[in-house]
């Protein structure tokens, strides 16, 4: 009996650690059943109940960590760095004109290189909504309610 304690002894810590190089919680259920497959046989249960243990508890493990695993990979990502700042309005500070690359614009107090979608040249004192982010420069859009000098 003291070798099945030493062979779940050491299944669980190979598939414990092994649960570093996968993704998603697929190794570490089997790592918690033979964990208690290991305690049982060093308790002396017998090496039927041992498996039958080990089967369940990682079934019942993969069940309730699969369900943790959907969750955390469903929830919508944090927008960070410019991204965060995608629909949101702000003023041009410095006339954008992507012909000579100029252009920079004021959004939740931040200052941002920007360039306008499609070829608008937009002045300074303007209203914008960021549409998208490209590398350190912002794309930006006028405002509705705005008026581009090439509009007119």
């Amino acid at each position: 009996m003291e070798t099945w304690f030493w062979v779940w002894l050491v299944a669980a810590v190979v598939l414990s650690v092994a649960e570093i190089f996968t993704a998603g919680f697929f190794m570490l259920p089997f790592g918690i059943g033979a964990a208690v497959a290991a305690a049982l046989a060093y308790f002396g249960v017998p090496v039927g109940w041992q498996w039958a243990a080990f089967i369940g508890v990682s079934a019942l493990s993969f069940l309730v960590l699969r369900r943790f695993s959907d969750r955390m990979t469903h929830e919508a990502p944090q927008k960070v760095a410019g991204n965060r700042l995608i629909g949101k309005e702000g003023a041009v500070i410095e006339r954008i004109d992507n012909h000579l690359n100029t252009g920079r614009v004021r959004v939740s107090r931040e200052e941002w290189v920007a360039d306008s979608a499609g070829d608008t040249i937009i002045e300074p004192g303007a209203r914008i909504r960021v549409k998208d982010v490209v590398g350190a420069h912002l794309v930006v859009e006028p405002s509705e309610d705005v008026v581009s000098a090439t509009d007119q």
